[in-house]
């Protein structure tokens, strides 16, 4: 009876995969639990790591005005910028609002414990954030903007522009973390199936610490914006999510068999490989 039952339970979309997680803390914590419930073994290799800012009192001043509730807005463009607020502890008061730049940021946020109070509806950019924060705010609002060393400052000129009072200040710097050994062999050896790519800077390092991907490692970026940074670092995209949000990235893999097979996965020439056979029905 219990083989019976065991049969008719339908096979998870990702059973067999191992999939790398490019980022650690509470964020990979959850990817991989979403992954490991579709099915998938997770590796979660972090391949970016947040160096401290060259001008820490100037963050740690900015820091300390957030908490007194100095700002109206506090807007954050990635999750490595959750990473800092959360090793400072940062403390967002009740009477400053929470612009996150996307799902995986808003994710990132709500992981830690803070709050987000506007997501972008389509353009998940720091155009797309500025250009709601304009609609909804005409009245001019203090505004600190948290960014990386190398981000461009469209997010302060366009509100600067529009008549907020902006600080903007660096968070720290991006750097790259090597993978150990073992992970390296195994995405050499194709062992590692899938590569979830969440940022440019993500895509860098998997182009730098990855240059000979085996044909048959699935590289998935988290959105279009994503997946044009990636291919500008030079790295093949084979899937874009639909929407810039965990459960997309993991459902666009999900669409793709397994390839372990012969011939159900083509070389990285734009030939889509084999879909799931419930994804053919």
């Amino acid at each position: 009876m219990n083989t019976a039952a065991a049969s008719h339970q339908p096979v998870k979309p990702l059973t067999g995969w191992r999939v790398l997680v490019p980022r650690g803390g509470p964020w990979g914590d959850g990817v991989a639990a979403s992954l490991r419930r579709q099915g998938a073994t997770p590796v979660i290799a972090p391949l970016i790591n947040f160096a401290p800012t060259n001008d820490q009192a100037t963050l740690e001043q900015a820091l300390a005005d957030l908490a007194a509730g100095a700002f109206d807005w506090l807007t954050v463009t990635s999750a490595t910028t959750v990473d800092v607020l959360y090793a400072y502890r940062a403390v967002v008061p009740a009477t400053t609002k929470v612009a996150a730049v996307g799902e995986t940021t808003a994710a990132a946020l709500l992981a830690v414990g803070y709050r987000v109070d506007l997501v972008p509806e389509r353009d998940n950019s720091a155009a797309g954030m500025a250009d709601q924060l304009i609609a909804l705010e005409p009245e001019p609002r203090d505004i600190l903007t948290l960014r990386s060393e190398i981000a461009k400052p469209v997010l302060t000129r366009r509100l600067s522009d529009a008549g907020h009072r902006v600080r903007s200040v660096v968070a720290y710097r991006t750097v790259g973390v090597p993978v150990t050994e073992r992970i390296a062999e195994d995405v050499h050896s194709g062992r590692i199936n899938a590569i979830l790519v969440t940022s440019g800077s993500v895509a860098q390092q998997v182009h730098e610490q990855f240059p000979d991907l085996p044909d048959t490692t699935l590289v998935a970026a988290i959105g279009p914006r994503t997946a044009k940074d990636a291919r500008r670092a030079g790295l093949d995209v084979d899937v874009v999510a639909e929407a810039q949000t965990v459960d997309a990235l993991i459902d666009a893999v999900a669409k793709f068999s397994l390839p372990h097979a012969a011939d159900e996965f083509a070389p990285k020439t734009g030939v889509l490989p084999q879909l799931h056979a419930k994804h053919q029905a």
